[in-house]
């Protein structure tokens, strides 16, 4: 993955000024709504995607990867749906995932997180 912070360089990003281009999210994926989401790829650390990721508007369906991520605005309805529960999160909140972990993310302006993930 290239991205915006290259391997070699030691650089700085401003996580909520920069730009992700949104596109709707697949069809199957959706619960309600109109959700569009996008990614600005970061690079990769240690063989690790790093990125900045947005959902805006809508409910939606996903299968996680190993991932830590920071909500760095807005905000979102977690619902882990086999552990039967639902985390909140907003700006400032540090979340992980674990592979395989099925989830239904409710969002109703929108959220962005910057997130470290493994596949």
């Amino acid at each position: 993955m290239s991205g915006l912070l290259p391997n070699d360089m030691n650089l700085t990003v401003n996580g909520t000024a920069t730009g992700v281009e949104l596109e709707a999210v697949p069809a199957e994926d959706v619960v309600s709504g109109s959700p569009q989401q996008g990614i600005a790829e970061l690079g990769t650390i240690g063989g690790a995607e790093a990125g900045i990721w947005e959902l805006r508007g809508g409910v939606v369906t996903d299968t996680e990867v190993d991932e830590l991520f920071v909500v760095i605005s807005g905000s979102a309805l977690i619902e882990l749906v086999d552990e039967d529960r639902t985390v909140e999160v907003g700006p400032g909140d540090v979340m992980r995932l674990v592979a395989g972990t099925r989830t239904r993310w409710t969002v109703e302006d929108h959220i962005r997180k910057v997130y470290i993930a493994a596949e």
